[in-house]
């Protein structure tokens, strides 16, 4: 990270502003293309440390839609943003910041709060530019996902940069303490939403979460009983008790989750000492995370109270290539753990990581996320993609800003849309690379084309929309 100063504001931000002197803001706007490398192989290398059995199913996923392939692709995009420009500011990247790794929690007060959700790339000591770019490009692959037009798509992806630099430049007038404890409140984000029915169905789910805030609602849907006791329940290709080649996951995750309870600060173990594990079983979950070793542990009270810890190995950070002076030197489960509690205004209370010595694998433990809020990102697409999008452009200003210094990124983001317009120009390039990335792995896997969606798009609702209300008003008159 940047080395700490005790400069005045005044003093940061005249430093950042002297940045666009060497990295020019308009230079952003390029993308210098593929740089002759192969999408499919860099995916490919590390299929080895993967599941081979769960390998299959990475790739299935990713072949469904470019935005999938976006989404399974972070080592891809790593590697072309390392020859592209920096701005020259650090800070503790996320390393996966797209539009889906972002959701809503429960802070340990009970209160909702939107905040970045996966560190599975997440380095410490990358260009604050790396993180803005992959939210960028993922907001204008997601509009054209939902047919809004190329001038749209680039629009929304402007509006999340404006967000992010508005937000960092608040930011920067605040106390180093004030930034630290501050936070994107879910339930002031409302207002930020116009869809009519949108903010109401929100409203409603956080009504429901906040009257019994520590209800688990994955009991019972991911449990059954077996013998009067309760158990994972088995689930096709995505939860499953045993995998051939590495075994039962009993005897795989059960010594790992003992040597993570040995390894919480007391305060938190002894929460976990009132619960005894009553199953485990492995999980497939998200894109980029498929194949890894990811798995969920059933805990029971001695008053039959459930909580679903989650387990997930974690590789390399990607970023290692954006960044090659950065490499990390620890556990990468303590890489993520790190990431996550720098970026997130309030991490889970049974967050932790442990090294499997038997297998040399490296994990990260959670609590599994609540599925009511869950859902808050589903109801944000579509028509409330450009509002969703710049919900995204603070919340990631606000990440940034506890681990780089936010005066010097603001005087290098500046006041004027310079900055914002030249991301714009580069979503849109990064776009057409997902397009193409896509289809080179359709290609290489034999898969057909994805159907078009026959829905009508976001865009083209609002416009009847507009000339509903146009053809009421002429009728009136």
């Amino acid at each position: 990270m940047n080395a700490p100063s005790t400069e005045s504001r005044r003093a940061r931000f005249a430093r950042g502003k002297a940045l666009r002197k060497d990295n020019p803001r308009e230079a952003h706007g390029a993308f210098k293309g593929a740089h002759a490398r192969d999408p499919v192989a860099i995916l490919a290398r590390s299929d080895a440390e993967r599941i081979p059995e769960l390998v299959p199913i990475r790739y299935q996923r990713m072949t469904a839609s470019p935005f999938a392939f976006l989404r399974g692709s972070a080592a891809v995009m790593a590697e072309d943003l390392a020859g592209e420009p920096k701005a020259g500011a650090a800070v503790q990247a996320c390393g996966d910041c797209h539009l889906m790794n972002f959701g809503a929690f429960l802070s340990p007060e009970h209160n909702p709060l939107f905040d970045i959700n996966d560190f599975d790339e997440a380095l410490p000591n990358v260009d604050f530019t790396i993180d803005v770019k992959r939210l960028a490009a993922s907001v204008a692959v997601a509009a054209q996902a939902e047919n809004f037009s190329d001038a749209r798509a680039r629009a929304f992806a402007v509006g999340a940069v404006a967000a992010y630099r508005k937000h960092m430049r608040e930011l920067a007038a605040l106390a180093p303490l004030e930034i630290w404890h501050s936070s994107i409140d879910l339930a002031e984000q409302i207002r930020y939403f116009s869809d009519t029915a949108l903010p109401g169905r929100l409203q409603a789910l956080l009504d429901r979460v906040r009257r019994s805030p520590d209800h688990d609602d994955n009991y019972p849907r991911l449990a059954t009983m077996v013998d009067g006791s309760p158990r994972i329940a088995d689930h096709e290709t995505t939860i499953m008790h045993e995998i051939a080649s590495i075994g039962p996951a009993s005897k795989v995750l059960q010594p790992v989750l003992g040597k993570y309870l040995d390894g919480l600060p007391r305060e938190r173990a002894v929460i976990l000492d009132r619960y005894e594990v009553a199953d485990t079983a492995y999980k497939v979950v998200g894109v980029g995370s498929v194949g890894t070793l990811c798995a969920i542990g059933l805990y029971m009270s001695g008053d039959g109270e459930p909580l679903f810890l989650q387990i997930k190995q974690s590789l390399k950070s990607v970023l290692e290539t954006v960044a090659p002076g950065s490499a990390w030197k620890g556990g990468q489960g303590e890489r993520v753990v790190e990431g996550q509690r720098m970026l997130q205004a309030a991490s889970d209370i049974f967050l932790g990581s442990v090294v499997d010595e038997a297998s040399g694998r490296h994990f990260y433990v959670r609590q599994l996320k609540n599925r009511r809020l869950g859902g808050v990102s589903e109801l944000l697409e579509g028509d409330a993609l450009p509002a969703y999008a710049r919900l995204c452009g603070r919340t990631l200003a606000r990440a940034h800003a506890r681990s780089g210094d936010p005066a010097v990124i603001a005087g290098y983001l500046g006041r004027s849309g310079a900055f914002d317009d030249a991301l714009g120009s580069f979503a849109m390039l990064y776009a057409k690379q997902t397009a193409q990335d896509h289809a080179a792995l359709l290609a290489a896997k034999g898969a057909p084309p994805p159907a078009a969606k026959s829905k009508p798009s976001a865009e083209k609702k609002a416009n009847t929309k507009s000339k509903s209300k146009a053809k009421v008003k002429a009728a009136k008159k």
